[in-house]
């Protein structure tokens, strides 16, 4: 994870820079503006990488003289068969044509959303998946 902040922080550099040629070059308030945002987001995500690197052990990416397969193993527990997403999925689609049709289409799409939150955080504690 170490590199991987590295790599936000210089790239961070990089678009403030920009950010600042480009300003004062094209005089155009709008992508000066896209780019220093743009700047902040990857500043936020080098500074959150950066900092999680020193509380977490040294993975293989971090050591010069590592092969591949020192990071082989599992990743992590993925649920391979929840239909969650897609009703959040819809619920997100019906909120945002909302916001292009008319508002009343959220009353539609809220209790899509609800559903799918509440079933993604507790699929785990009930029916045939209870023990995982």
């Amino acid at each position: 994870m170490k590199i991987q902040g590295k790599m936000f922080i210089w790239l961070s550099f990089f678009i403030l820079a920009m950010a600042i040629l480009y300003g004062l070059w094209s005089k155009e308030p709008v992508g000066t503006t896209a780019l220093f945002m743009a700047f902040g987001l990857a500043i936020m995500v080098g500074y959150y990488l950066a900092f999680t690197a020193r509380r977490v052990d040294a993975m293989a990416q971090d050591d010069k003289q590592a092969d591949v397969a020192d990071e082989a193993g599992e990743l992590g527990f993925f649920s391979p068969h929840s239909w969650q997403p897609l009703s959040l999925a819809a619920g997100g689609a019906f909120a945002f044509l909302g916001v292009a049709i008319g508002w009343w289409l959220l009353y539609f799409s809220l209790p899509l959303i609800l559903i799918g939150i509440w079933g993604w955080v507790f699929e785990y504690y009930r029916g045939e998946n209870q023990n995982q």
